[in-house]
């Protein structure tokens, strides 16, 4: 039986372990090929071993994405190969130092703003004739509570994720009437993560769920389908 993202071309970043790695291999499991990007390519591999265990394909891109023209010549690969990208998945992020907006590291909060925010930018100009090539581009972007809930000691991220909502909305209605191309927002809420592990030492993660289950939520999103500028929350 052909599976319902078959001959889709899926990029995810981030892929190299939980949410981003739980999201390729249920892109993977549903037929979509999946190119996997994060900086480093040991991770890489493990998911792309685990896509080709359950029957999927793969194709690792270790790149680092605070790396410009990095993002560039990866564009350029997919584009000489596919000539289309169908789904792109922004999971990439740092978390940073908690701490008060008074005591923020300037230099790390560069890096931070260039990862969480600039990298998705980037990726969106990159990828956008590659997404208006493909029949029914789809866009999904990983948020946090926090990008619309101040928290304290959490303004560096939160305020990354603030405008990391406001790009990808911005960028949906731009195209809203042009083509079909659509763009959603998933909040993961506490998932067993080693970013969530950072934040909140102390926490049991048993009692929280495991990234697969986020990534079965995107999938299935994509499956199902959505409304473009769409808001999602998994409890």
């Amino acid at each position: 039986m052909t599976k319902p993202l078959h001959d889709r071309i899926a990029l995810v970043t981030g892929a190299s372990r939980g949410i981003g790695a739980a999201t390729a291999q249920a892109l993977g499991a549903q037929g979509a090929h999946v190119i996997l990007v994060a900086r480093t390519s040991g991770g890489l591999e493990e998911t792309e071993e685990a896509i080709h265990a359950a029957g999927g394909t793969a194709t690792i891109a270790p790149v680092d994405l605070v790396d410009g023209d990095s993002i560039g010549r990866l564009a350029a690969a997919v584009q000489e190969r596919w000539g289309k990208l169908d789904i792109l998945v922004l999971n990439a992020a740092m978390l940073g130092t908690l701490t008060s907006v008074a005591q923020i590291d300037q230099k790390e909060f560069s890096r931070l703003l260039t990862l969480n925010v600039g990298a998705p930018q980037a990726l969106l100009a990159a990828f956008d004739p590659l997404l208006r090539a493909a029949e029914h581009p789809r866009v999904i972007g990983l948020t946090s509570s926090v990008g619309s809930q101040p928290r304290p000691y959490w303004g560096g991220y939160g305020a990354s994720k603030a405008a990391l909502e406001m790009l990808l909305l911005s960028y949906a209605e731009e195209l809203r009437n042009l083509r079909d191309l659509r763009v959603a927002i998933v909040d993961p809420g506490a998932t067993r993560t080693a970013m969530r592990a950072l934040a909140f030492p102390g926490e049991d993660p048993a009692k929280l769920k495991g990234p697969e289950i986020v990534g079965e939520a995107i999938a299935r999103l994509l499956i199902d389908d959505f409304a473009t500028g769409r808001l999602v929350r998994l409890n």
